[in-house]
């Protein structure tokens, strides 16, 4: 798959935690391979015994030098494994984590766009950001496989945050997402795969790898009416200032 990924042009991979487990084996993929970098976080569908001893290993494994961000957190109203309220108690203790340590957030949000919204505002606006080490970086955070509309992202541009998109752009059925596509700045999106979920078209259904995030820079070349290199280079440089990652490496 690493192998795979290097034929297609890809310099870089970030893999992501979503519990202290998978958050542990990120760390040890990026310290086996010098081209993949982890983040470590807890899934708000995996956060239903997250308590002091989580976080305080939290805070150790992001200490580390290949973890550039603390994700995947944030809100899922779609499966319900937690409570809402859970949830948001979780999500504010890894923002706080964040912002005190100086680490971009990479944002899931599964139909509860509101509340989401609502508790990143409050801490870019009055919470733990302003005057945190991350309040100097380029980006505070991604919306990670986003599906919001156009006021949604305009506002996450005024909080400083970038956008992702996965797969779903490539569906033939995202009319909503391939309209909205063209009203986005290509200058504060990346693009990623998910793997091993979101398969792009023509793949969907089948296990997805990072060396399908092509089919992604393909059809946003397609949207952007742009050539599929410009693609790359812009969603690239901002993933590089997201993540931070030495430009040597790339």
């Amino acid at each position: 798959m690493i192998a795979r990924a290097a034929e297609t042009g890809l310099v870089a991979i970030v893999t992501q935690g979503v519990d202290l487990p998978s958050s542990r084996a990120a760390i040890a993929l990026a310290e086996r391979y010098p081209q993949v970098y982890a983040t470590v976080g807890v899934h708000p569908n995996d956060c239903q015994d997250f308590g002091p001893e989580t976080l305080a290993e939290l805070s150790e494994l992001a200490r580390h030098p290949k973890v550039v961000a603390i994700g995947e957190i944030g809100l899922d109203y779609y499966w319900d494994a937690t409570p809402p309220d859970r949830q948001k108690e979780v999500f504010q203790q890894q923002l706080d984590l964040a912002a005190a340590l100086g680490l971009p957030v990479v944002i899931h949000d599964r139909e509860a766009h509101d509340d989401v919204r609502a508790q990143l505002r409050a801490w870019v606006q009055d919470g733990s950001l302003p005057g945190s080490p991350l309040a100097r970086r380029p980006f505070p955070g991604v919306l990670h496989s986003f599906s919001g509309d156009l006021a949604m992202a305009e506002e996450a541009y005024d909080w400083g945050f970038i956008l992702s998109l996965a797969g779903p752009v490539t569906f033939k059925n995202a009319r909503q997402l391939h309209s909205l596509v063209p009203h986005l700045r290509p200058d504060r999106l990346m693009i990623e795969t998910d793997a091993p979920y979101l398969t792009p078209h023509p793949f969907r259904g089948k296990r997805n790898e990072p060396a399908r995030v092509r089919l992604v820079a393909e059809k946003l070349a397609e949207l952007w009416e742009m050539p599929v290199e410009q693609v790359a280079e812009i969603t690239s440089a901002t993933a590089q200032a997201f993540y931070d990652l030495p430009t040597a490496d790339l």
